[in-house]
C-alpha cells in the first residue's frame, strides 16, 4: 500500500492552473460605487449618478502595472452592493444609468482593451452577493441573472485568464442565496476554458489572510477535502484529524500522514497596497513602501504562490502619485534584482547523477523551463555543483521545479565554497514548487554547491538563477 506522500506526489496542475500560476503577479484593481460614497462595502442604495470618474485612464492602471512587474488585471466587475461597471442588460443599476460619459461609458471594456495595448492578461471579479438585485434571495431567478453576468463578462471582453469569484454572503441581510456554485463553474468553463476560478473555485486556494503571510512550506499538491469539485461540492476528508486551509500545514508528510485523495490546489495571495481594497482618503499615508513590497513578493512568488496585489484608483479614476511612484521604484529594483542570471557567467554545472541525457545539469543553463534536471533513481541526496569563471557577487538564489509533473522536493541546502576550500552552508529551505526564492547577506564565491536532502520519489529542477 502506497504511503500517503506517495499518493500526494502523483497530483498534477492542470493546463489552465499551469497558465495561471506563470503570471505569477498581478493586480486587482478595486472601482466601483465605493469610491464615490467613502464605505468600503456599499448597501446597494447608492443612486447610480454618484458613479462619475472626470478622467478616467485605465491606460495609465495597466502602464504603471506594467512597470511594477506586474503580468495581468483583474477589475472588480461587480461588488457586493451590485453596481455594474458595463451596461448589462440585466440591470440598470450599471454605467449605463450613470451621468458618466452620457451613460454610454463600459469600464470593463476601458480596462480589457488598455490590458491588451501593454500586453497584460486580464480577468475579472464578480461577487454573488448581491444587495441591489431583487431576485438575490430567490434561488434559480437569482442564478438565472448571475450566470447571466457571467456569459455577459465572458463572451464580450475577449481573453479571460482568471475569474474571480468572492463567496461572501452578507450575514446581516434577510434575504439568503445558496449559491450554485456547479452552474457557475459550468458557465465559466463554457464560455471560458482557459481560465482559472479563484477564490471560491476548484483551481485556486486562498492563502487564508490579508496580510501576505505564507506558509513556510507552501504546497500545492493537498489533501483533495481542501478544495471543491466541478460540482461545487468538497470531498469527504479520510483522515480523522482534518486539516482546514487555515492550518499552518497542509501538505507536509506528517500533515497528511492519513490522507488517501490528493488535488493540485496552488495557492494565491491577495493583499491591497493600502489599508482598504477601495480608495479612501484616509489611507493617504498606508501605502506600502518599496522595502515592504519586496518582502511581499519573496514571500508570495518566492514561496511557491502567486501575488494578486490591490490597486485602488481615485474618485478622478487615476492611481495616487505616491502608489504610482513606489511601483515604479519596485518594478525598477526588480529588472535589476532579477534580470542577469550569473550563471550565463558558470564555467561549468555539474551533478552527482543523471536520470538521462535529455535530463542532464546543463539543461539548466538554457534558462527555458521546458528543459529540466533529473536526478538518477536511487541518489538519495542529489548535488548539483556550479563554478564560475571568477567569483561573482550575488545576493539571491532562485530555484523551480517542473511542476507540470508535480512537487517533489521538501528539503534543501545551499553551501558556497570558501576562500579556505571549505563549504560553507549559505541558505537552507523546504519546499521549492513553481518558484522559490532565498536572498542571502551579499557574497562573493566562485563556487557553490546545492545539496537536495529530501524529496518525493524524483524531482525535476527546471530554474536555478543566481542574482
Amino acid at each position: 500500500m502506497k504511503k500517503a506522500y506517495e499518493l500526494a506526489q502523483q497530483a498534477r496542475p492542470t493546463p489552465r492552473q499551469l497558465k495561471w500560476q506563470e503570471n505569477e503577479f498581478y493586480a486587482l484593481v478595486s472601482y466601483g460605487m465605493p469610491v464615490f460614497t467613502g464605505k468600503q462595502y456599499g448597501d446597494g442604495r447608492t443612486p447610480a449618478s454618484m458613479f462619475w470618474p472626470e478622467d478616467m485612464d485605465t491606460d495609465s492602471w495597466c502602464e504603471t502595472a506594467k512597470i511594477a512587474g506586474m503580468r495581468g488585471i483583474v477589475l472588480t466587475c461587480k461588488h457586493y452592493d451590485g453596481f455594474c461597471l458595463w451596461p448589462s442588460e440585466y440591470t440598470d443599476y450599471s454605467v449605463k444609468s450613470s451621468n458618466w460619459l452620457d451613460g454610454e461609458g463600459d469600464l470593463v471594456k476601458m480596462v480589457a482593451d488598455s490590458c491588451r495595448r501593454y500586453g497584460l492578461k486580464f480577468g475579472v471579479y464578480v461577487a454573488p452577493w448581491d444587495r441591489h438585485e431583487p431576485t438575490y434571495g430567490s434561488g434559480k431567478d437569482y442564478d438565472d441573472f448571475f450566470c447571466g453576468l457571467l456569459t455577459e463578462l465572458l463572451t464580450n471582453y475577449g481573453d479571460v485568464f482568471c475569474v474571480w469569484l468572492d463567496g461572501v454572503c452578507g450575514a446581516d441581510e434577510k434575504r439568503v442565496q445558496n449559491y450554485d456554485w456547479a452552474r457557475y463553474y459550468q458557465t465559466i468553463r463554457t464560455l471560458a476554458p482557459d481560465a482559472a476560478i479563484a477564490f471560491c473555485g476548484p483551481d485556486v486556494r486562498w492563502c487564508g489572510n490579508e496580510k501576505g503571510y505564507t506558509r513556510p512550506s507552501e504546497w500545492s499538491c493537498v489533501p483533495a477535502h481542501l478544495g471543491v469539485g466541478e460540482d461545487g461540492a468538497s470531498v469527504p476528508s479520510s483522515s480523522k484529524k482534518k486539516t482546514t486551509l487555515m492550518d499552518a500545514d497542509i501538505g507536509s508528510r506528517k500533515a497528511i500522514k492519513d490522507e488517501t485523495e490528493f488535488i493540485w490546489y496552488p495557492c494565491e495571495v491577495s493583499v491591497p497596497m493600502r489599508a482598504h481594497w477601495f480608495f479612501d482618503e484616509a489611507d493617504k499615508y498606508s501605502s506600502k513602501t518599496k522595502d515592504k513590497l519586496q518582502k511581499l513578493y519573496y514571500n508570495t512568488v518566492g514561496n511557491n504562490a502567486c501575488l494578486m496585489l490591490g490597486l485602488s484608483p481615485n474618485k478622478r479614476g487615476v492611481l495616487d502619485e505616491t502608489d504610482t511612484q513606489i511601483l515604479t521604484a519596485f518594478g525598477r529594483d526588480l529588472e535589476i534584482f532579477f534580470g542577469f542570471n550569473l550563471l550565463a557567467n558558470a564555467a561549468s554545472i555539474t551533478a552527482s547523477s543523471e536520470y538521462s541525457d535529455d535530463c542532464s545539469a546543463n539543461k539548466l543553463l538554457a534558462d527555458d523551463r521546458k528543459k529540466y534536471w533529473r536526478p538518477a533513481e536511487g541518489d538519495k541526496k542529489p548535488e548539483l555543483t556550479v563554478e564560475f569563471r571568477e567569483e561573482e557577487l550575488f545576493d539571491k538564489i532562485m530555484l523551480g521545479e517542473n511542476i507540470a509533473n508535480g512537487q517533489h522536493l521538501e528539503a534543501f541546502e545551499v553551501y558556497a565554497l570558501n576562500e579556505k576550500g571549505k563549504w560553507k552552508k549559505i541558505c537552507e529551505g523546504e519546499t521549492v514548487g513553481y518558484k522559490k526564492i532565498c536572498s542571502v547577506d551579499p557574497m562573493k564565491a566562485k563556487k557553490l554547491k546545492f545539496v537536495f536532502t529530501e524529496y518525493r520519489s524524483f524531482f525535476e529542477l527546471n530554474k536555478l538563477q543566481i542574482n
